[in-house]
């Protein structure tokens, strides 16, 4: 029964909470994406990056499908 109670919402990050749409990005893509924020963004944490990716999606009407992934790295970048 304790193995089965949930984490905090604040720690459990999934791709599904910022893409959701299966065109968007998969996992491997969002995956990579992180990395590359966090080489170019080394003072952000994983979780500032998915804050600002959730925030990316949010000013592009909901949805990243449609943009570049190096589009979505400077526009993250802008607001880390």
């Amino acid at each position: 029964e304790n193995s089965l109670r949930k984490t905090p919402a604040a720690f459990s990050i999934h791709s599904s909470d910022i893409f959701e749409s299966p065109y968007a990005l998969n996992l491997s893509s969002l995956t990579k994406l992180i990395k590359r924020l966090q080489a170019r963004n080394p003072e952000a944490s994983r979780d500032k990056i998915v804050e600002a990716l959730q925030q990316v999606r949010a000013n592009n009407k909901g949805m990243l499908c449609g943009l570049a992934i190096s589009t979505i790295e400077e526009r993250t970048s802008v607001l880390l």
